[in-house]
């Protein structure tokens, strides 16, 4: 059900990006985006909190972070902030249709680190289905 979820509210974030975007330079625009996730992300996270979360405190949760674990964190958001930036601005001067389509294929990119990094088995299966999202992306932008 979640990810059905993110795939609407990511399909309503293409469309309303491109409509905010029209008059707003493409980084304004990612850092206007990127300061109203962060409010929300810590409004949920405060709540969570607040309302039974059985970890116990949340200051006592961010202590107890490894360096391993804020190394990487760091660099996921690092990632998040270059492919929001990235994004914005081919939605800005792109057809947002091909824009989208082109970078679905973090999917294939996804699996294919998984595999490499992570150990993640990539089966025939898995192999055939990115094939057939490279060959759709191809199709849909040409």
């Amino acid at each position: 059900m979640f990810a059905v979820l993110s795939a609407v509210f990511a399909a309503a974030t293409s469309i309303l990006a491109k409509m905010g975007i029209r008059d707003v330079d493409s980084s304004l625009a990612t850092a206007i985006r990127t300061a109203v996730v962060l409010v929300m992300s810590w409004v949920v996270v405060i709540v969570s909190h607040r309302y039974g979360h059985p970890s116990g405190s949340l200051f006592s949760e961010v202590h107890g972070l490894t360096p391993y674990s804020w190394l990487f964190l760091v660099l996921s958001g690092l990632a998040t902030g270059a492919s929001w930036l990235c994004y914005f601005y081919a939605v800005k001067y792109g057809p947002v249709g091909k824009v989208v389509a082109i970078d679905k294929c973090s999917l294939v990119l996804t699996l294919l680190f998984a595999a490499a990094f992570l150990g993640e088995t990539l089966t025939w299966k898995t192999a055939a289905g990115c094939l057939l999202i490279m060959i759709g992306t191809f199709i849909m932008i040409c």
